[in-house]
């Protein structure tokens, strides 16, 4: 019971700072430069010269419609998963608009839109690593996902992709352009957040006819274990079993070149895993 409150109050701070960090890329980067990007902030961006409302006030009115309408539309469960972040952001948003109205750190669109993309990036990334939401532009995507069950990375980009695409009719095609840059690199960013703490390895697939000696050089001079999967040729009906081993990045070359010294007909197949844990791939063990 102790570890589960521990680690629901784990969860929560990490919202929370996730929540900071989006609120900080979106008040010091994105708001000043008028920076088109995804999420609420880029409509709040984009409609700022119709309607002329103060985008931190359309941003916290946004975010607050858009959870009504998740928590009617998807249910009790997204609504308590939400909630936190939807008092966490427009909190984050109001307190630092009022606070550091007066910092500028920089007038370039394009630096902004790097660096706005990366903060929001790391904040939400933090946040989908507890299974949580931010709320806001996520919503749309995961009703239509309901509804239609079309995919939901597809339909997020294509929200982005409309909410920059409106700026576009406002702020003209250069805008939009950079904005775009905020939005991959925000992309790229959550899935590196969401990633970190893994390590990055080769997994690796061999059918030889010396699968001994090769079994050998992974035990003893790799150190690590392997999976035998039985296979069938299909041209041949021979049946001929696959080894499949797990290597860091810096064992691979070694692997490589005994595999080819052992058997230099042996079928080979390299894949990147971007992330495996487990016995001897701790932070640690790896040292």
């Amino acid at each position: 019971m102790m570890r589960n409150v521990k680690e629901l109050v784990w969860d929560y701070g990490i919202v929370i700072i996730g929540n900071f960090l989006l609120a900080a890329g979106v008040v010091l980067f994105i708001l000043p430069n008028d920076v088109l990007t995804g999420g609420v902030a880029g409509i709040a961006v984009a409609l700022f010269p119709i309607f002329h409302i103060p985008t931190d006030l359309m941003i916290n009115a946004l975010t607050i419609a858009l959870f009504v309408l998740g928590a009617l539309t998807l249910g009790k469960q997204f609504a308590i998963k939400t909630l936190l972040s939807t008092i966490c952001y427009p909190v984050f948003i109001s307190v630092l608009s009022s606070s550091v109205h007066a910092i500028e750190i920089t007038d370039n669109q394009l630096l902004a839109s790097i660096y706005g993309g990366v903060l929001m990036g790391a904040g939400v990334g933090l946040v989908f690593r507890t299974g949580a939401s931010t709320g806001g532009m996520d919503i749309p995507p995961l009703i239509v996902n309901k509804i239609t069950k079309w995919p939901l990375p597809t339909l997020v980009l294509v929200t982005d992709g409309l909410t920059v695409l409106l700026g576009a009719l406002v702020y003209g095609v250069e805008a939009a352009l950079i904005g775009i840059i905020s939005v991959w690199l925000s992309s790229y960013v959550i899935d590196k957040t969401m990633m970190f703490g893994g390590q990055a390895t080769k997994n690796v697939m061999i059918i030889s006819k010396h699968q001994e000696e090769i079994l050998q050089v992974i035990y003893q001079d790799l150190g690590r274990g392997a999976t035998i999967l039985e296979a069938k040729g299909s041209y041949t009906s021979e049946n001929r079993p696959v080894l499949m081993v797990c290597v860091s990045k810096k064992q691979y070359p070694l692997l490589s070149h005994e595999i080819s010294r052992i058997d230099p007909e042996a079928f080979v197949i390299v894949m990147d895993a971007n992330e495996v844990q487990g016995y001897g791939f701790s932070y640690l063990e790896e040292m």
